[in-house]
């Protein structure tokens, strides 16, 4: 068995030192982070045709036994999803809600 260990995003010794600080350090932000609407899927109304799973531009759609779900991690919010979704099973609503 192989251990696989985590590996660094860059060599930090051999960034210049004018650089923004910006440039040089990973944001610990996620996508989901700055999403202002979040999609809710309604299960009773899902079919799991998987329209919304092809259609979504990030893949933050996750299938379950009976229906899809959403990965709000990675969700950036666009709505997509909902717009694609022949069955209206998925509505925006504003994050927080």
């Amino acid at each position: 068995m192989t251990v696989t260990r985590a590996v660094p995003f860059f060599d930090a010794s051999r960034i210049p030192d004018d650089l923004a600080p910006i440039a040089v350090r990973p944001s610990p932000m996620l996508p989901g982070d700055w999403r202002s609407m979040r999609p809710v899927v309604a299960r009773d109304k899902c079919v799991k045709c998987a329209v919304c799973w092809l259609y979504c531009p990030v893949q933050c759609i996750v299938e379950r036994a009976a229906w899809f779900d959403v990965n709000y991690a990675t969700c950036k919010g666009c709505g997509i999803c909902a717009q694609e979704c022949p069955q209206r099973a998925i509505s925006m609503v504003p994050e927080g809600a």
